[in-house]
C-alpha cells in the first residue's frame, strides 16, 4: 500500500505516535548562500515500528534523523515527542531527552579503541536511568563471547553490534540508525540488520533506519522516502522480508 506524503500510512496494528513533525524546515546558511535541507516535512513514527527512511545523498534524511534525535536544531516547524516540542525545548531538556529516551547507531561505530566491548557499553549504562548490564546488552546482540575484546580485535560487523548494544543498553524508547550497514559488505550488513530487527521485535523499540539502499526497506513496517528535503512517498509493507532474505 502506498500513500502520498501527507497521508498517515500505517498498519492496523501500529502503536501510538512517538514522533510527529509538522512543517519541519532546516536551512543552512553559508555566507550569502542558503541551503534548504528540509522543506516542510510532515511525518510520524509509531510505537514499536521499524521504519526505513530512503533517499539519495542530499535528500535530507540525515538532517531529519539528527533533528529527531536532538542532535541538530530546526529552522522552523515542530517536532513533537509525546507532549514535548523538541524545536522549542531548551538545551537541558534536549540533553535529558538524548540521554534517557534515544539510542543512536551511526555508519562508523565510534567505539573507544582503548576500551573493551564491555567497557564501551558501560559508558552508557553508568549514566542511564534504568539500564541493562553491559553483559545483558552484549548478549542481546550475540557477542557474549567477545565482551573483553578491544575494537581492533573485532570485525566491522562485530564492532557495529557493540555500537548497537551500547545504544540499546539504556532501554531507549527510540533507536535512530544512520546508514548502519554503510561501511559493511552485504553479508555482514545482513547480520547487523538481523540484530536491529531482533531488538525491535523483542524490546518493542521504535526503530528508524536511514539508508540509500532500497533493498533494506523490504524489512520495514513502513518505508518513508525523502527527495529534495521533502517526504515524497510513504509505503506500508504488507509482506515484510526477513533480513536473511536480503542481499545487495
Amino acid at each position: 500500500m502506498t500513500t502520498h506524503a501527507g497521508e498517515a500510512a500505517r498498519g492496523e496494528d501500529a502503536g501510538a505516535v512517538v514522533f510527529a513533525t509538522e512543517g519541519l524546515t532546516k536551512v543552512y546558511r553559508m555566507g550569502e548562500v542558503e541551503i534548504h535541507a528540509l522543506r516542510g516535512v510532515d511525518m510520524a513514527l509509531y510505537a514499536g515500528e521499524m521504519a526505513v527512511m530512503l533517499g539519495a545523498s542530499g535528500s535530507g534524511k540525515s538532517t531529519l534523523l539528527n533533528i529527531l534525535g536532538g542532535l541538530d536544531s530546526a529552522t522552523d516547524g515542530h517536532v513533537r515527542y509525546g507532549d514535548t516540542d523538541l524545536v522549542r525545548a531548551g538545551e537541558r531538556a534536549l540533553t535529558r531527552f538524548r540521554r534517557d529516551y534515544v539510542g543512536f547507531v551511526f555508519q562508523f561505530y565510534n567505539l573507544i579503541s582503548s576500551l573493551t566491548a564491555r567497557e564501551n557499553v558501560a559508558i552508557v549504562t553508568e549514566i542511564a536511568r534504568d539500564p541493562m548490564t553491559p553483559e545483558e546488552a552484549l548478549e542481546l546482540v550475540g557477542l557474549e563471547g567477545r565482551m573483553d575484546h578491544f575494537p581492533s580485535q573485532l570485525s566491522g560487523g562485530e564492532q557495529q553490534r557493540v555500537a548497537i548494544a551500547r545504544a540499546v543498553a539504556k532501554r531507549p524508547q527510540v533507536l535512530l540508525c544512520d546508514e548502519p550497514t554503510g561501511a559493511l559488505d552485504s553479508k555482514t550488513g545482513v547480520k547487523v540488520l538481523e540484530v536491529l530487527a531482533d531488538v525491535n521485535k523483542r524490546m518493542g523499540t521504535t526503530t528508524a533506519v536511514i539508508t540509500h539502499n532500497a533493498v533494506i526497506g523490504e524489512m520495514a513496517h513502513r518505508v518513508i522516502r525523502l527527495s529534495d528535503g521533502r517526504v515524497s512517498e510513504v509505503k506500508v509493507n504488507e509482506h515484510r522480508r526477513a533480513p536473511a532474505e536480503l542481499s545487495w
